[in-house]
């Protein structure tokens, strides 16, 4: 049978393709299965994907109901969500186990106002591994200054992390330390094999340029002829060159003595996850964040319509580190410019939790509405 592009990626590039999406209806009614089929190797969730699932579907409103004669609202929505992760885990098992772990993960992630509360966060994130007791399982944690700390904590447990949110340099450095640090802090409790434990590092990508680009056209805009142009030709080359960059500093971090020790005792990398791959700017390509960043050790979770843009004229070949001085010198000539990146990755930082946060927040309000409404029926 002739090979997907999805498939070629994996087979080819060592690039693992993940839906970022997940609703009920894609299990029961076989999509998610065609996925897996086409070359789809692991699951990516978040608050607002739930949301959406939930409020736009029915085929949530029987559990919901029945949840309800002994658990409150909120509990109700964390049943909803366990019964989809566990079904999909269920699903991506044999990849998992085909793959020797590497890959056949689903991701579902702790409540979003917990993002500046480690313990808070260490408490929600162990309760869901020992709930779902699966080994395909991840947990994500944002990352968060609060988050880096849960993360240290989670993996010290030897328990399996998506760090999700990272929007610079710095803290994705802070992010491979935190999983270093717990590694070590695993051995020195007493284990002797690290292979169990696994972790992504997801950089989001394309609300890199959204913001980016929008402070470049706010300095054009009141700039001479020959500035303005220069300020717009700089647009939509923050995100990859950043996640190039990004990618250096992971092959950097995973050839170190350091890391030499912990693979002595079975660590596995920590991969670099792109996320928000969509493109946002409908004047880019619509597989720009994708065709870009193919690499081998590196996950790119892709939602719906992307995942159809790329088995339909994708680019399988590796593109990730093709020139990483001129990643480089793309992100010196943003700052010359005037842009900050690190007040841009703050300021991603902070919409990002803030936007799971608004997406949670009205779910539960949603799903009390539909609460009061059974028990107006009753």
């Amino acid at each position: 049978m002739t090979k997907t592009r999805l498939q070629e990626l994996w087979d080819e590039q060592r690039q693992s393709p993940w839906l970022d999406n997940l609703r009920r209806d894609y299990i029961t009614n076989g999509h998610l299965q065609e996925l897996i089929d086409q070359g789809i190797r692991g699951i990516t969730s978040n608050p607002t994907i739930f949301a959406k699932a939930i409020e736009g579907e029915d085929d949530y409103d029987a559990q919901f109901a029945q949840e309800l004669r002994s658990h409150s609202v909120d509990q109700a929505y964390w049943e909803l969500v366990i019964k989809d992760i566990v079904d999909a885990c269920g699903l991506l098992r044999p990849v998992h186990e085909a793959s020797d772990g590497v890959d056949g993960y689903v991701s579902v992630e702790v409540e979003p106002s917990l993002a500046h509360d480690a313990k808070a966060t260490v408490a929600a994130a162990r309760a869901l591994h020992n709930r779902i007791n699966l080994p395909n399982l991840f947990v994500k944690i944002p990352a968060t200054i609060e988050g880096v700390d849960a993360i240290r904590t989670m993996i010290g447990e030897g328990r399996s992390i998506n760090v999700t949110l990272i929007f610079s340099l710095e803290r994705y450095t802070q992010v491979m330390e935190a999983y270093l640090g717990g590694l070590e802090d695993l051995l020195a409790k007493g284990t002797s094999d690290l292979s169990g434990v696994r972790s992504v590092a997801s950089f989001f990508v394309s609300r890199v340029d959204t913001e980016v680009d929008r402070r470049l056209e706010a300095a054009a805009s009141g700039a001479g002829e020959g500035a303005r142009q220069e300020l717009l030709a700089a647009r939509g080359t923050a995100a990859l060159a950043q996640a190039q960059v990004a990618y250096q500093r992971f092959l950097g971090t995973f050839r170190d003595d350091r890391w030499d020790a912990l693979v002595a005792r079975g660590a596995k990398v920590q991969r670099p996850l792109w996320a928000s791959t969509s493109t946002k700017n409908p004047s880019y390509s619509d597989l720009l964040y994708v065709d870009n960043l193919i690499g081998p050790d590196t996950v790119n979770t892709l939602p719906d319509q992307t995942i159809a843009a790329f088995l339909d004229h994708g680019s399988v070949k590796r593109t990730v580190d093709d020139d990483p001085g001129a990643a480089s010198a793309r992100l010196g000539h943003l700052e010359d410019l005037g842009i900050d990146m690190a007040d841009v990755a703050n300021t991603l930082e902070d919409e990002g939790v803030a936007s799971f946060s608004k997406s949670f927040e009205e779910l539960i309000q949603s799903l009390t509405d539909k609460a009061n409404a059974l028990s107006s029926r009753g």
